[in-house]
């Protein structure tokens, strides 16, 4: 039993020796220009930001980088930043988080940067023939339209007058001909954000969304990172007809997560579970012998569907339509978007189901039955020789 422990020790101690062994290697290994850290802010001294990058000696950064426009400090100690690393100088590691911006950016800073991978910041100056004049420092770049965002936008002419960092892709003739991008950039960013909402995302919730194109079936809305179906059925407890009767591109709207199928990249949510279920009232509501003016909204060959309230339809079958007359097709004596009256006859609140029947013919029906027991009656007391009952329908007729 001694044996074992020891040899479990043992084995204990040899995988923390490897893991330290493992760490050590990692902190020790020599950083190459362009390499993305994770910084945490140490102290701010004069010009220069002092960072903790998790090996031996500190990292400098210059503070104009982390200033805004006034010149104050948009970081405090504590605070993680990315950074990359340029280089060394006099024994000091330099990082940046971009390369541009306010101060000027010459060639050979700009050739470190497309060689590294390093962002540089750029002023998007104007439109120009497949995309963008963008100012870096002293010198000019082309962003291709394809480059400038994830996905298509409509209004292209917003990114104009907008600071922004990209990547550069290609330097050529000593920097008279640069070509940028945002796309990496912008991949990245999104794949950590993909990372953190499959992590904190869960079929069931309600979650903000934007809605991001409309079509006939349905809408597509964006939640962080991902992009799902807002299926034409989940937008409303009603019949949506049109889509842009009820949302709008670039409307934020509360959503319920449906599906989340991270492998095929396939989301769904609904609108419809965000709002009231009409049906918790309909029972009461529509309660059996209530009469109602409601609008026709389908026909069938068994029936015509009446619209009681929001979201919640009737039938009337298609033996009910021909007040005593047999119909082929509730077309002959109905049409869509029609109001007629109808009174219920039964509710099923577990299949969602309510029949109805013609208010006009209820009544007729009604005081056709009354009208039998007055004369039932009238039958029963009248002395003899008045007739009989037919006798009795026949004079009630007659008058």
């Amino acid at each position: 039993m001694v044996d074992e422990l020891m040899d479990g020790d043992e084995m204990s101690g040899e995988e923390s020796f490897a893991e330290l062994f493992a760490a050590s290697e990692a902190k020790s290994a020599r950083l190459k220009p362009g390499t993305q850290v994770k910084a945490t802010v140490l102290h701010v001294s004069g010009e220069w930001v002092f960072l903790d990058i998790g090996q031996k000696g500190e990292g400098v950064l210059e503070r104009r980088e982390v200033s805004d426009a006034e010149g104050n400090l948009t970081v405090s100690p504590g605070d993680t930043i990315t950074a990359w690393f340029r280089g060394s100088n006099r024994g000091e590691l330099r990082f940046t988080t971009r390369i541009g911006g306010t101060g000027a950016a010459d060639r050979s800073m700009l050739e470190d940067a497309w060689r590294s991978g390093i962002p540089v910041e750029g002023s998007v100056e104007k439109e120009v023939k497949g995309g963008f004049e963008v100012r870096i420092g002293s010198s000019r770049a082309f962003a291709p339209y394809s480059q400038i965002s994830l996905r298509r936008v409509a209004d292209t002419s917003a990114f104009v007058g907008q600071k922004l960092q990209f990547i550069i892709t290609e330097y050529a003739e000593g920097g008279r001909n640069i070509i940028v991008s945002r796309r990496p950039l912008l991949e990245e960013e999104a794949a950590r954000e993909l990372e953190q909402l499959k992590e904190s995302l869960q079929v069931g919730m309600t979650v903000s969304a934007t809605v991001t194109s409309l079509q006939k079936f349905g809408a597509f809305v964006r939640v962080g990172a991902i992009e799902g179906l807002l299926p034409v059925s989940e937008i409303g407890w009603t019949k949506v007809r049109d889509v842009a009767d009820v949302l709008s591109v670039g409307e934020e709207i509360s959503v319920t997560i449906k599906q989340l199928d991270w492998e095929q990249k396939r989301f769904s949510f609904s609108l419809k579970d965000t709002m009231v279920d009409p049906w918790e009232s309909a029972v009461e509501k529509f309660s059996v012998g209530s009469c109602h003016n409601g609008k026709v909204s389908k026909l069938a060959q068994f029936g015509a569907f009446v619209t009681l309230g929001e979201g919640v339809d009737g039938l009337l079958h298609i033996s009910k339509l021909g007040k005593g007359k047999r119909i082929n097709h509730p077309k002959d004596v109905l049409q869509e978007g029609e109001t007629v009256e109808v009174v219920v006859e039964g509710v099923d609140r577990e299949s969602r189901r309510i029949s109805l029947a013609f208010a006009d013919t209820v009544r007729a029906e009604a005081e056709a039955v009354a009208d039998m027991a007055t004369f039932r009656q009238q039958a029963s007391q009248a002395p003899a020789g008045m007739g009989t009952l037919g006798d009795l329908l026949k004079a009630k007729l007659k008058r």
